[in-house]
């Protein structure tokens, strides 16, 4: 069995906090409040760390998974942290943060999409 790469056990710890965060996120929504801003942030945590917890698992054998997974960590951070920093903070994490979180996120997933078409990576 070969060892795990360091991009891989990154992506893996990343997604691991990602789900922990949605999972928060989704019990201070219902217990103290915050739904409107609390509850998509821990919906996009939890959607998208097992996404990138499988490109992850996947990028030795798929094409772009490695850009793709990174894509989704930082859309996942930029989207979700903006809505946790409005409510908590009042503010947003910078102007246009979501929506440049949110179009990254569609990033991750067509650049997901095109690299398995691509013909898979040789052993």
């Amino acid at each position: 069995m070969s060892p795990i790469k360091a991009s891989s056990r990154a992506l893996i710890a990343i997604a691991g906090l990602a789900g922990a965060a949605g999972v928060a996120l989704a019990a201070a929504a219902s217990h103290a409040g915050g739904e409107a801003l609390l509850r998509p942030a821990s919906m996009i945590c939890l959607v998208h760390a097992p996404a990138i917890l499988a490109l992850a698992a996947l990028q030795d054998r798929l094409r772009l998974a490695t850009v793709s997974a990174w894509l989704l960590v930082v859309g996942t951070l930029l989207f979700a942290g903006d809505l946790v920093s409005r409510h908590f903070v009042g503010s947003g994490l910078f102007a246009m943060a979501a929506p440049t979180g949110g179009m990254t996120l569609i990033a991750g997933w067509l650049v997901g999409t095109i690299g398995a078409l691509l013909p898979q990576k040789s052993a």
